[in-house]
């Protein structure tokens, strides 16, 4: 039966290969931001619902705070004393042209100025970051009227992916209340096996390919290539970043990357010479005239011409099977049964 089969030498190639793998959507983490109340209160009003577009310092919602009214009272109280240090310093510097107070009283009545200014603009300080608007500082320092709660605000122009907060509920400080994104880049995010991942290279460029959206592809940019393994499935992260006009691509959206892998002259072999085995790939190395020996290999994925890059396992010159494998790994699976 041996002339069924055909060997050939394993031959030194100019290869370039395509991987495709797959991947999924994901918004770009460095333009995502988790945004929770300054104080501890209750939620009052949501303005926003998931999936709203909104722009930098739109308010998300309001809480009311029994906090943030004790800071506004502090707040008064440290203008009221800032005017105070402000006529008293007034008043001082009149007495020291009048030669009736000396140089020190007056540099005294000076710091205690300097003081009430600085308390008065901490406490500003403090209210800006318990959610009060600048208006509402405003009309606090003109009026006095106290505002009744402090807003939630999007640091970002973005859409909200993500509200865990409802009406009525008590949020506390470092409770995450909304998460807003910037879509307009996103990442694909996806696994190489670890025989692979020598061949991608950061900044390498992808193509991007979305079952839902069939009518169009994307490119992108590799911005991430894992420096470990994952023990589980033996495979390195990687990491594409995309421009999304149009916001046509959605977080969890099911997508492939397309690796074009530069050309590199390495041992091939023909598709049709691999058999797979126990999650292993093997071809099948002629030792004599009619005899074959089984030896496992690592090899890449095909080019267009059917050619596998040798990883692993075999040198260029030795004689595989390249017409015929299958019936002779079948012929000797039926010879181990007899």
């Amino acid at each position: 039966m041996a002339h069924r089969f055909k060997s050939a030498p394993v031959e030194l190639r100019e290869l370039t290969t395509v991987q495709e793998v797959a991947g999924r959507i994901e918004a770009n983490e460095r333009k995502v931001t988790r945004i929770g109340a300054a104080v501890t209160g209750r939620v009052t009003e949501i303005l926003v619902d998931e999936g709203a577009t909104v722009e930098r310092g739109q308010p998300l919602a309001h809480v009311s705070s029994p906090e943030l009214t004790q800071v506004q009272m502090t707040y008064l109280k440290a203008r009221a004393n800032r005017e105070l240090a402000e006529r008293a310093e007034d008043r001082a510097q009149q007495l020291f042209r009048a030669d009736v107070i000396g140089k020190a009283e007056l540099l005294r009545r000076q710091s205690e100025l300097s003081i009430a200014m600085a308390e008065l603009r901490s406490i500003g300080d403090q209210l800006r970051m318990l959610g009060m608007t600048g208006e509402a500082i405003t009309s606090l320092q003109q009026q006095g009227t106290l505002h009744p709660h402090a807003t939630v605000s999007s640091p970002l122009a973005g859409t909200v992916i993500e509200r865990k907060l409802s009406q009525g509920q008590v949020t506390q400080p470092g409770d995450q209340l909304f998460t807003v994104a910037d879509l307009s880049q996103v990442w694909v995010v996806g696994s190489l096996p670890e025989q692979t991942a020598r061949t991608v290279q950061m900044g390498q460029s992808v193509g991007i390919l979305v079952p839902a959206l069939t009518q169009k592809s994307w490119s992108g940019r590799i911005v991430f290539v894992g420096d470990t393994i994952n023990p589980e499935t033996r495979t390195v992260a990687i990491r594409t970043e995309v421009e999304n006009t149009g916001r046509a691509l959605k977080p969890q959206m099911l997508a492939t990357l397309r690796l074009v892998n530069q050309s590199v002259r390495q041992p091939s072999i023909p598709s049709v010479a691999v058999i797979r085995e126990n999650d292993r790939d093997h071809v099948y190395v002629q030792t004599g005239e009619r005899t074959y020996r089984f030896t496992p290999v690592e090899v890449g994925t095909a080019d267009s011409q059917g050619q596998r890059p040798v990883l692993k396992g075999l040198d260029a010159g030795t004689p595989v099977v390249v017409e015929g494998a299958f019936h002779l790994h079948n012929e000797r699976k039926r010879a181990e049964l007899q």
